[in-house]
């Protein structure tokens, strides 16, 4: 059996930070439906299904969760108390048991942080018909804050799963070349995944993009075949223990056009210059900056139509966001993408993405795949 908390347990430690948090704020709860922030403060997986699951968090008391009677045996070896609310499989039951979860919470008239991204319609209206003078609103910042700075065990377990993504990669391109579809591709990437040691829930689908495709930076695989002056964009990435990696490469499909080559070597330059821009003390914006800098001088910067980065860690999109103009600065544990493009539309495409860890005097990429435009097929 494990301490009830123990200031030794991670998932404690986050607990108490979120409480100072919602000390310093204007929150007095915060409630949460499954996805990485509830994981992140409990070590609790759930799935998303028609069985709504809440866990309310506050500045004092033990933390509440209200969960199918299905689901309980996930509670007793937690290293935290938690007063569990549980309900059975009669829809018409479970009004009573979140009346009944609230009353105990004390959340009527307080107002409480939820997830905009992550709350559901169905979760929000069980809250709020629980407790009708309660004040919802974004408790997104809180969120951000708390886990925006990765720890060391959160970038070993990030530094894995780029391991695992690139040595995927690897034994994935001997089958990319000429005549080979999109799908067929990602299929094998995906198998090439697991067999490499990624958890079975991706952070995201591969993007396997040829050609044309490939000037679409949230292409979907298809069944087009990769033909001989093809640019080939895969963007990938692995899981492992609940952190992600998220990468992406070119490659050339025999011989390419001088401007595809080119602008090949332009974007490989604005990576270059984005992570080198990367340190504690400089702002977001700064390495959007120095990137997209490159590109312009070279005349492409209308083919450079998004962000630079985006925060990565338990989820493939999170802060900090590497926009032109983010003021936020940059910290040690911060963890993000670089990965500047030049999109051809209707012809070909270049991205190349890294993963960079905010270091106390610098920055670490945890990537070291050749970044090169390599010609296959």
């Amino acid at each position: 059996m494990r301490e009830k908390n123990s200031p030794d347990s991670p998932i404690v430690k986050r607990q108490k930070k979120l409480a100072q948090a919602l000390a310093n704020s204007k929150l007095d709860f915060v409630a949460l439906n499954p996805g990485p922030s509830l994981t992140y403060l409990t070590g609790l997986n759930f799935h998303l299904m028609e069985r709504p699951v809440v866990a309310l968090f506050g500045q004092e008391s033990a933390p509440i969760i209200i969960l199918p009677e299905l689901e309980t045996a996930k509670l007793e070896e937690l290293p935290f108390f938690v007063q569990a609310f549980s309900y059975g499989e009669d829809p018409a039951d479970w009004p009573a048991v979140f009346n009944k979860a609230i009353r105990s919470a004390g959340t009527d008239g307080r107002t409480v942080g939820v997830e905009p991204t992550r709350m559901r319609f169905l979760e929000l209206r069980m809250l709020e018909n629980a407790a009708a003078r309660t004040r919802f609103v974004s408790g997104e910042e809180i969120f951000a804050e708390l886990r925006m700075r990765k720890d060391a065990d959160e970038a070993a377990a990030m530094r894995t799963a780029v391991k695992i993504a690139q040595n995927a990669l690897e034994a994935t391109l001997p089958i990319v070349k000429e005549g080979v579809s999109e799908r067929e591709i990602a299929s094998e990437l995906i198998l090439q995944l697991l067999r490499a040691g990624s958890e079975g829930e991706m952070p995201f689908s591969p993007i396997v993009s040829g050609g044309p495709n490939s000037a679409n930076p949230h292409a979907s695989p298809s069944d087009r075949k990769l033909q001989a002056g093809d640019l080939l964009v895969i963007d990938w990435g692995a899981a492992y223990h609940g952190y992600i990696s998220d990468l992406t490469r070119t490659f050339a499909i025999g011989s390419v056009e001088a401007e595809y080559q080119q602008i090949a070597r332009v974007v490989l330059e604005a990576n270059s210059a984005g992570r080198a821009a990367a340190r504690p003390g400089v702002s977001a914006g700064s390495i959007d900056a120095a990137a997209r800098g490159v590109i312009e001088a070279a005349g492409y910067g209308a083919a450079f139509f998004h962000r630079t980065g985006h925060g990565i860690g338990m989820e493939g999109h999170e802060a900090p966001y590497i926009r032109a103009g983010n003021p936020l600065i940059l910290e040690p544990g911060m963890a993000f993408t670089v990965e500047p493009g030049i999109y051809l539309t209707g012809r070909n495409g270049v991205r190349i993405e890294d993963n960079i860890v905010i270091t106390a005097d610098g920055a670490e990429c945890l990537s070291d795949l050749p970044r090169e435009l390599r010609t296959l097929g």
